[in-house]
């Protein structure tokens, strides 16, 4: 996951959230040197942006290293346009050079 650039903790709030230990252990592991609640961070910024439609590319075309077609089985937003895939529509699925799986418009890889 890369790491959005935010404002220095001495302006941020402190804020108290209960998590199971499981979890925050394995936030830990995913999270490595970035830290876990930088990771939270991210985690909460990429969650607002697409529910307020305030989306910002994570990806680029040059990210992508293989895709297959498929069929959304539920609202996406293709990681390079930012435009909505809804359920039951046509759609890529991309392979990024990080290994991740990643939800594409059908046109977005076009020239």
């Amino acid at each position: 996951m890369h790491t959005i650039t935010r404002s220095s903790t001495t302006d941020m709030e402190v804020t108290s959230i209960r998590l199971e230990r499981e979890l925050k252990d394995k936030l830990k592991e995913i999270a490595g040197n970035q830290g876990y609640q930088a990771l939270i961070r991210d985690v909460l910024w990429n969650y607002v942006q697409q529910k307020s439609g305030e989306w910002k590319p994570r990806f680029s075309r040059a990210d992508i290293r293989a895709s297959i077609a498929a069929t959304a089985q539920q609202d996406e937003r293709c990681v390079l346009t930012g435009k909505l895939i809804p359920s039951q529509q046509p759609m890529l699925l991309g392979l990024t050079k990080n290994g991740d799986i990643v939800p594409l418009s059908v046109e977005s890889l076009c020239d």
